[in-house]
């Protein structure tokens, strides 16, 4: 279903709330964002939302026959074309579901990759886009083909067509994922070239990750000058924006990376499909984790963000800096104190990325990031390696140079990116 091509397309949520899910997210709130994510989809029309009481989840329709009855009314009533359910839901539930109500059906994950299908603007976007949703297709199929039940024979073929239909079409989605996995490996052997080319250039990379919604886009703006898109919208960038820029007060050049925003309960085919693209994290000098501190769950965003960051192989030795925005959504009181926590943390900037308030102070912070991640070292270097001092010299690495007999003795001051593209030269 091709939610994009159809105008106002009549919606409603549904959070199931499951006693002791693994979660333990606020239900409320769950549906708040579960309805945050259906506005960020263009051409539907959110008429209504309820979280739904599910003591014991039914293995075939979710819900129990009674709820199943009641939901089935409401949705007559209020004309839905389209149901969203905020939580994972089996392929056999969701085709129940479907045909006890008489409407289509998308879970989270589904809706999310709508999203992502619909934001993804570059070419390798696209295509991780594509291959995640296929992946996801894959696990979809159930045997619906019931016109074929009565045709089931002997000679062996104990499945039926039904199930022979079922393998023609995981056989088409697995050609087609080879397919775009090529396409996808020639795409990221470009970014590749790109990256290598970004190593050749001596300016660390400051990498914006947070949750989704939580104002990277606009602290990147506010950096940079830039005009990425930014809206108080779920996940209003996709593809990773990239821009040099000049620290104020005599600091470092660095490459700011705005990325994609992340999310609880992010479907495992996204994370898979993205990661090339956000390796641009883990070559990051520095990581700047951006926090919503205005939003109820900006802890648990926190966490969710933490563990997608360790999913993709973030190191530990990274330097990370957390900046608490939107402070000019608190109260007085509220925003008193959250400056009186962040002061008390030596990497916590808290800050309105909106207003500019605590801007200079995030920069500060950033600038002395940069130059505690760097460190001393001593090199001799011979006549006959010219190319290796001119390089050092050409970045400005060099602090002391003694001639000996044979070649030079340097004092040196970089980071062990610098180390590592020395290496190489």
């Amino acid at each position: 279903m091709t939610l994009t091509e159809r105008a106002d397309t009549r919606a409603w949520v549904l959070h199931p709330d499951i006693p002791n899910a693994a979660s333990g997210r606020d239900p409320q709130l769950a549906l708040e964002e579960a309805v945050s994510l259906g506005h960020a989809l263009p051409g539907l029309d959110v008429v209504g939302a309820q979280v739904v009481r599910v003591r014991q989840p039914h293995p075939g329709t979710l819900f129990g026959k009674g709820k199943l009855e009641e939901l089935h009314a409401l949705i007559d009533a209020q004309e839905i074309e389209l149901v969203l359910i905020d939580g994972p839901v089996t392929p056999v539930q969701q085709r129940n579901l479907e045909k006890a109500w008489g409407v289509k059906l998308l879970d989270r994950t589904g809706l999310i990759l709508e999203i992502f299908s619909d934001r993804a603007a570059t070419r390798e976007g696209v295509l991780q886009v594509e291959m995640a949703a296929l992946s996801y297709q894959r696990t979809r199929l159930v045997r619906a083909w019931t016109h074929l039940e009565r045709q089931r024979g002997g000679l062996g073929f104990v499945g039926g067509p039904g199930e022979t239909q079922i393998e023609a079409d995981r056989r088409a989605i697995d050609e087609q994922l080879v397919r775009l996995r090529r396409q996808l490996s020639k795409v990221v052997r470009t970014r590749e070239l790109h990256r290598a080319a970004r190593a050749k250039v001596p300016f660390p990379i400051v990498a914006l990750v947070g949750y989704t919604n939580a104002g990277k886009s606009t602290l990147f703006n506010r950096m940079t000058g830039a005009d990425v898109m930014a809206k108080d919208m779920l996940f209003a960038t996709l593809d990773p924006t990239m821009r040099r820029i000049e620290l104020p007060g005599g600091g470092p050049e660095v490459i700011l990376s705005d990325t994609v925003g992340f999310i609880s309960d992010l479907p495992t085919e996204l994370v898979a499909a993205f990661r090339a693209t956000l390796e641009e994290v883990l070559a990051a000098d520095l990581i700047v984790h951006v926090r919503d501190i205005s939003h109820p769950e900006s802890e648990a965003q926190a966490r969710d963000v933490r563990t997608i960051l360790e999913s993709l192989g973030v190191r530990d030795s990274i330097p990370q800096i957390e900046v608490w925005n939107k402070i000019d959504k608190l109260d007085d009181e509220t925003r008193q104190a959250v400056l009186t926590r962040a002061a008390r943390h030596e990497h916590v900037q808290a800050l309105s990325a909106v207003t500019g308030e605590g801007m200079s102070e995030l920069v500060g912070v950033i600038t002395s990031a940069m130059t505690d991640t760097t460190q001393e070292a001593h090199l001799h270097l011979r006549f006959d390696e010219g190319r290796k001092r001119a390089w050092l010299y050409e970045r400005g690495l060099i602090e002391d140079e003694r001639q000996t007999e044979d070649g030079f003795d340097l004092t040196v001051r970089w980071s062990l990116r610098q180390q590592a593209q020395f290496e190489q030269v």
